[in-house]
């Protein structure tokens, strides 16, 4: 799917001096970005619901240590 991507003039200016520093395009840089907050969103959410389920499991035993 194309999208267009609006950016402040500082954000466009700071990433295209970044791909030039790293020698790659801004998309690609883009492209990680988006890459990098899908994983970590993604451990996030995985990291709530083993607290869940943990909280769930052990809610028994917490009630009789208070």
């Amino acid at each position: 799917m194309a999208m267009n991507l609006r950016l402040r003039d500082d954000q466009t200016a700071a990433l295209k001096q970044r791909a030039e520093q790293e020698g790659i395009s801004m998309h690609a840089i883009v492209l990680r970005a988006v890459d990098d907050y899908l994983a970590r969103t993604a451990q996030q959410a995985i990291v709530r619901e083993t607290a869940r389920q943990q909280a769930a499991k052990w809610s028994a035993l917490m009630e009789r240590l208070k």
